[in-house]
């Protein structure tokens, strides 16, 4: 009678793609993340960036190095190579200093970038891990 309204906890759990990983304001992280869910920086990281999810890069946020992942967008400031696999978008704030490999672009006036685009239709995940690999490098 009970036993029908006990949790299964493996059923009930959240599945790690769906996870929201985040970096506080003050936060300084210095190595490589690499997460399956979504993340969000309004701290500094010193490092590489990988994600299959989205990431989301708030006003005070700082970036230095690569970072590969499926969408982005950005408010702060970022330094190095960026290869988004689906949408990239720089709102106003934003600051930029490094090539960007990405399916679609969507700037706000204001938005500061230095570097060269390549607006490649075909980054789809096939070509994902291509593009990991790069960011490892």
């Amino acid at each position: 009678m009970f036993e029908k309204n006990k949790p299964n906890i493996a059923k009930d759990s959240v599945p790690e793609s769906s996870s929201i990983n985040i970096i506080g304001q003050g936060t300084k992280i210095v190595g490589e993340i690499t997460c399956t869910g979504d993340i969000r920086i309004d701290g500094e990281l010193k490092g590489n960036l990988i994600s299959k999810g989205k990431l989301v890069v708030g006003p005070t946020g700082i970036i230095i190095g690569d970072i590969s992942c499926k969408n982005s967008d950005v408010s702060g400031k970022i330094q190095g190579k960026m290869i988004i696999s689906e949408l990239l978008s720089l709102k106003a704030t934003a600051k930029i200093n490094g090539d960007i490999v990405t399916s679609k672009l969507a700037v706000e006036p204001g938005a500061y970038f230095t570097g060269t685009c390549n607006m490649d239709s075909n980054n789809q995940p096939s070509s994902e891990k291509r593009n990991e690999e790069n960011v490892k490098k």
